[in-house]
């Protein structure tokens, strides 16, 4: 499971620096500045979660379905969020009118804050995770 959570990890920032490059420097002339600030909203909320996951696979406390619950509320978060930022962002270069995904959005963001919660109701629970007893 640890491997799996770096590897997603690995590939969500990865793509988080691509597209982060690719609005600085093909999207600038594109986009309007409100749009532009939104993509790279969704940059940034991927390259977070990217650290997120790197330190949730870090985590030796919890169990591996506990990891797997909170990896996939939060590779669904960053899909739904993110991914449906950059498009909003760029419905103005598209033939595609995707203003109907608006709504997915706020979905994303609210799984997003699901997994921290996840995470945060595990540590909370759990009765002796560190080395010493405290």
């Amino acid at each position: 499971m640890k491997k799996k959570i770096f590897l997603f990890a690995t590939i969500i920032g990865l793509f988080a620096v691509i597209l982060g490059a690719f609005s600085a420097h093909s999207l600038r002339p594109l986009l309007n500045k409100s749009s532009l600030e939104s993509f790279q909203t969704g940059v940034q909320y991927q390259i977070y979660h990217s650290f997120f996951l790197f330190f949730l696979g870090l985590i030796p406390f919890l169990d591996k379905k506990e990891k797997k619950y909170i990896l996939i509320l939060t590779l669904t978060g960053i899909f739904l969020f993110c991914v449906s930022i950059y498009l909003l962002a760029t419905n103005s270069q598209t033939s595609i009118d995707f203003s109907f995904i608006g709504p997915i959005t706020p979905i994303g963001g609210l799984i997003l804050i699901l997994a921290w919660s996840l995470l945060f109701f595990y540590i909370l629970k759990k009765k002796n995770y560190d080395n010493n007893g405290s």
